[in-house]
C-alpha cells in the first residue's frame, strides 16, 4: 500500500470531520425545532441592550445618594468623600467622617476641640 495515499485519506477525513460537527448540530436543532432558539436569542439581545442602561442609572442614583462634597473642617480644602465612611483629608491628612452631608473630625471620645484665637500684644505704659 502506498503511504502517500493513506496520508491523503487521513487529511480527507479531517476535512470531512471539520464540517461534520456543525452539520450534526444544525440537523439536531432542526429535528427539535428552532422556535425556542429564536426566542432565547431575542431575550439575550434584549438583556444585552437593557443591562448597561439599568447599570448606569443605578450607579448614578447610588452616587447621588452617597457622595458628599464639602470642606475640611480643619484646613478648608474642598473635596469629595463617601457618606458614612472614614477617610483622610488630602491636604492636611486629618481623619474625617462624612455624616449628614458634611465632614466632621473623627476624634476619640473625650477629646475637646479648641479654637485658637490670636491675641496681639500691647505694651502697658507706666
Amino acid at each position: 500500500m502506498n503511504q502517500d495515499s493513506f496520508r491523503n485519506f487521513q487529511q480527507g477525513l479531517s476535512e470531512v470531520s471539520r464540517w461534520l460537527f456543525p452539520l450534526a448540530v444544525i440537523w439536531l436543532l432542526g429535528a427539535i425545532g428552532l422556535g425556542w432558539l429564536v426566542k432565547v436569542s431575542l431575550i439575550m439581545l434584549g438583556l444585552l441592550l437593557v443591562t448597561p442602561i439599568v447599570l448606569v442609572l443605578g450607579v448614578s442614583w447610588w452616587l447621588r445618594r452617597n457622595l458628599v462634597q464639602d470642606q475640611c473642617p480643619v484646613c478648608g480644602y474642598e473635596f469629595v468623600g463617601l457618606e458614612r465612611s472614614e477617610f483622610r483629608c488630602p491636604s492636611c491628612s486629618e481623619v474625617l467622617q462624612a455624616e449628614n452631608r458634611h465632614f466632621v473630625r473623627s476624634s476619640p471620645p473625650g477629646t475637646i476641640d479648641v479654637n485658637a484665637v490670636e491675641v496681639t500684644a500691647q505694651a502697658i505704659e507706666d
